[in-house]
């Protein structure tokens, strides 16, 4: 296993912020359906935004791993067993089925397409919810939930695939 993916991944939605929310692609359209103007964006304490960005974005790259990969779900079969035993009839079982299907579906396009699942059945509905109760438009919902879309299928790409 991998951790340093985790940190990787988390840089994710910094990095997709850059480009998804700069004035030229979606950003303009963000501040209208927001009502944010540029000054209120010169106010913020940047360096705080991005470090508790960072810091929930470890949360959601290191929660991933169960949403994007099937092996994980394997060890929650032998809760309390021995499996790092192999001489124990649990751990015996556990190592057959890692040797058999431990790299199976582990690739960029299956975490890709989890991360995606993910963004479509999680993020939009509660970016959906919050706009609903806060009246904003149609244009917030598809510019922010796109963008975790997006963000959530290169973090589960990456942590299916190298985690």
């Amino acid at each position: 296993m991998n951790i340093a993916v985790i940190f990787i991944a988390a840089l994710i939605p910094l990095m997709i912020g850059f480009i998804w929310y700069h004035p030229k692609v979606f950003g303009t359209t963000w501040m209208k359906a927001t009502g944010m103007t540029e000054e209120d964006g010169k106010k913020a304490n940047m360096a705080l935004v991005f470090g508790l960005t960072y810091l929930l974005s470890l949360m959601l790259a290191f929660i991933f791993q169960t949403l994007v990969i099937h092996q994980t779900h394997v060890r929650s079969l032998f809760f309390l067993q021995p499996i790092h035993d192999p001489g124990t009839e649990a751990g015996a079982l556990y190592k057959s089925i890692m040797d058999a299907y431990g790299n199976s579906y582990r690739t960029i396009k299956h975490g890709a397409f989890h991360g995606t699942i993910a963004g479509l059945f999680i993020a939009l509905p509660l970016i959906a919810i919050n706009a609903l109760f806060e009246r904003k438009g149609f244009k917030y919902i598809a510019v922010n939930s796109g963008y975790w879309i997006l963000s959530f299928a290169l973090m589960g790409a990456a942590v299916c695939a190298y985690l």
